[in-house]
C-alpha cells in the first residue's frame, strides 16, 4: 500500500491496527482536553461572579485582599491601578446558589468561586471604582471598607466631624448616589437587579474603634450633611430641589427626596440594600473577618 493512496492510507486507519488503536485513543483523549483548557480556561473568568472592593484610603483594602488570597496579613502600599484576584469561599461559608446542593457535589466548588475587583482609594483615582459601577460586569454586590478607628466626630450631630468621617461619608455617599441613577434612570419596565452594599468596618481590633451601629450612626449623619451642603450650593446658585437641570432632567437627590435625615434603609427603595457589619483584617489575635465572608456567600 502507498501512503499517497488515500483509500488505502484510509483503510489502514480504520483497520484493526495497533498505529490506529494509538491514534484513535490520542484524538479521543486531547479533543476533550483542548476544549476544557483553550475554551473553558479562556472563558470562565468572564463569567464568574464579581465583587467590588471599594473605599478611602488607609482603609485596609488591599491588606483584605492578601488576606483573603493568601490566609494571612502581610504589608502591602498603596494601589495605583485596579487589581483583580480569583477568590473561593472558606470552606465554613456557602453560597446562596449551593443551598439546595449536596455537601459532597463537586459542583459547589465551581458556584464558589468568584473574582474581586481591588480598587484605589485615592481621590484622584476613584473614577476605577465609579466606573465599574457604571458598566458592571456581572457585579454582584460592592463592598466599601472603612476604617472604623478614624471616623469619630466631636459632637453628636456630626456638626465637627473630622476629616476621616467626612471623606469616607462624601465617597459613600457619592457611590449610593450612582446606584440610585442606576436604578431612577432605566428606561425599559424591567428594574435593574439588586446591588446589596456592605460598609465593612475594619480595624475593629483597635481600642479607638466604632462598633457596627456607631459607624452605621455617624455615616448616616455624616452623609445628611453631606447631602445638605451640596444642597445648599445648589440653592445659592438658583437652582431649587424640585427644579430640573440639564436640559430638563431632574436633580438626583439621595435618599427620600434629599430632605430630612439620611438612613441606608432609604436605598432599599431603589433595590440597594445595604448593611454594616464589623471585622478586622489584622490584630494580635489574629484577623475576624467571618461577617464578610458570610455576606459574600449570601450573595453567590
Amino acid at each position: 500500500m502507498s501512503w499517497s493512496d488515500s483509500q488505502g492510507w484510509l483503510s489502514s486507519l480504520m483497520g484493526p491496527s495497533l498505529s490506529a488503536i494509538i491514534i484513535t485513543a490520542l484524538i479521543a483523549l486531547t479533543i476533550p482536553l483542548l476544549l476544557h483548557f483553550v475554551i473553558y480556561r479562556s472563558s470562565s473568568n468572564t463569567h464568574l461572579p464579581t465583587f467590588l472592593l471599594i473605599g478611602p484610603s488607609g482603609s485596609g483594602k488591599t491588606s483584605l485582599v492578601t488576606l483573603l488570597e493568601q490566609g494571612n496579613h502581610a504589608a502591602t502600599h498603596t494601589s495605583q491601578t485596579p487589581l483583580t484576584v480569583e477568590l473561593s469561599l472558606p470552606v465554613t461559608s456557602t453560597g446562596s446558589s449551593s443551598g439546595y446542593r449536596s455537601a459532597a457535589d463537586p459542583a459547589n466548588q465551581v458556584h464558589k468561586r468568584f473574582l474581586l475587583v481591588d480598587t484605589p482609594g485615592h481621590g484622584k483615582l476613584r473614577h476605577h471604582a465609579l466606573d465599574s459601577i457604571v458598566k458592571p460586569q456581572n457585579l454582584r454586590g460592592i463592598i466599601f471598607l472603612v476604617d472604623a478607628a478614624n471616623l469619630s466626630s466631636s459632637t453628636p450631630t456630626g456638626a465637627g466631624a473630622d476629616e476621616g468621617l467626612r471623606e469616607t461619608a462624601e465617597y459613600l455617599h457619592d457611590v449610593l448616589l450612582l446606584l440610585q441613577k442606576r436604578a431612577t434612570g432605566v428606561k425599559s419596565s424591567k428594574a435593574p437587579a439588586a446591588m446589596p452594599v456592605l460598609v465593612a468596618a475594619n480595624k475593629l481590633d483597635l481600642f479607638t474603634a466604632l462598633p457596627a451601629p456607631l459607624v452605621k450612626t455617624a455615616l448616616e449623619a455624616e452623609i445628611t450633611n453631606v447631602r445638605t451642603s451640596r444642597a445648599r450650593g445648589l440653592l445659592d446658585s438658583g437652582i431649587g430641589m424640585g427644579d430640573t437641570v440639564d436640559g430638563g432632567e431632574e436633580k438626583d437627590w439621595l435618599g427620600d427626596g434629599g430632605e430630612g435625615k439620611f438612613d441606608f434603609s432609604q436605598m432599599e427603595e431603589v433595590n440597594v440594600p445595604v448593611i454594616v457589619a464589623s471585622g478586622n483584617v489584622a490584630g494580635s489575635e489574629g484577623a475576624d473577618v467571618a461577617q464578610w465572608w458570610d455576606w459574600i456567600g449570601n450573595h453567590l
